[in-house]
């Protein structure tokens, strides 16, 4: 990971401004004159048809059931390369961002779930604050430059991509709606035909284009969330050397998570936050920025995230089962607790599917 970060460094500040500013926009749109062009925007139906098969669907789902598939994919080579061949192969070196990730999702979603308690419609919102944005955070800790040890950096990438994996695992578990059983045994097929494809040794990408797309209608369709094709996909990219590397990796894994990378920073996570920041302030008061939702969104991203992965952290180390990386003080431990608490993209996709799910306004 210390090698890509090196890569990407230099740039990783643009897309957590270009997020910022995708959201500010949306906030702006959305409370002036071109409110309503945003909201019929969003609710432009969009239809794919092949013979008699379709799927339509508005703007909107679009870009949170698609888009983000391609995100969650993104995330998914990110994790297996990680696992495989970087800092979460070494078990010694993962044991702190794995302790502190676990304290940085459990303690915010626990803050939540006390402020909401008695409020079951309110309660299906505990996973909002349990999340970290990698792109916010570490283009934060960017803007900082050489001030910085590269091993911090390290650390809160390691973090983040422990984050994005306990959200997957909670969005599978807890965010999914009725099942269709026939979709579920198509897209086993599908999976089956990834897994005969890694196996066979194929480094081609159109057989795993082909099958990720199938794979992705019928997840759709089978009541789990689209975007967790994404991650299944990325779990049969083989991580081998190709016979024709490509331009940006050795192997197909590091090849596709290269190209796709500024694909998703510069255009898929702004296109998002435009899409979903874009909440009406008219006759928002301070009464209601401290309503039990809004209240526990806060306070956990805020006091929990910084609590759960500082105290963790602090636990671990004091107790012997990890040690602080290298050049890296307290201080800047606890700097990296508070960036954690930024939770924009995931928590915001999060909310969508909680408040969606249970008839609420997230």
């Amino acid at each position: 990971m210390t090698s890509s970060l090196n890569r990407f460094l230099p740039k990783e500040a643009l897309p957590g401004l270009l997020l910022m500013g995708a959201m500010l926009a949306a906030l702006i749109v959305a409370n002036s004159s071109l409110s309503t062009w945003y909201d019929r925007l969003l609710d432009v139906h969009a239809e794919i048809r092949i013979g008699e098969f379709g799927i339509d669907k508005p703007i909107l789902l679009w870009i949170n059931d698609g888009l983000m598939a391609v995100f969650f994919f993104l995330v998914g080579l990110e994790l297996k390369r990680e696992i495989m061949a970087g800092e979460l192969s070494d078990r010694r070196k993962v044991v702190l961002p794995l302790l502190a990730a676990i304290g940085g999702v459990a303690l915010p979603a626990g803050i939540y779930a006390w402020i909401n308690r008695g409020n079951s419609l309110a309660l299906s919102g505990w996973a909002i604050p349990a999340a970290t944005d990698i792109a916010f955070a570490l283009g934060v800790l960017a803007l900082l430059g050489s001030r910085v040890p590269v091993a911090l950096k390290v650390f809160l990438a390691s973090i983040a991509v422990i984050d994005d994996l306990a959200a997957i695992i909670i969005i599978a578990i807890f965010y999914t709606s009725q099942l269709s059983v026939g979709s579920l045994l198509l897209a086993t097929l599908f999976l089956a035909g990834l897994f005969v494809v890694n196996r066979m040794g194929v480094t081609a990408k159109t057989p795993y284009l082909l099958l990720s797309v199938a794979l992705w209608v019928a997840v759709l369709k089978s009541g789990v969330h689209a975007t967790l094709a994404g991650v299944a996909v990325a779990a049969f990219i083989p991580f081998r050397p190709s016979k024709k590397p490509g331009p940006d990796g050795d192997t197909l894994l590091e090849d596709l998570e290269h190209s796709i990378q500024p694909w998703v920073a510069y255009g898929v996570l702004p296109i998002f936050a435009f899409a979903n920041a874009g909440v009406a302030l008219k006759g928002l008061t301070f009464e209601a920025l401290l309503q039990p939702v809004p209240l526990g969104i806060a306070a956990g991203l805020f006091l929990g995230k910084q609590l759960g992965v500082f105290g963790a952290s602090f636990l671990a180390v004091k107790a012997g089962i990890a040690k602080l990386p290298d050049k890296v003080s307290w201080t800047h431990l606890y700097g990296v607790s508070l960036l954690c608490g930024i939770g924009f993209t995931m928590s915001l996709f999060i909310g969508g599917l909680a408040f969606e799910q249970s008839g609420g306004q997230s």
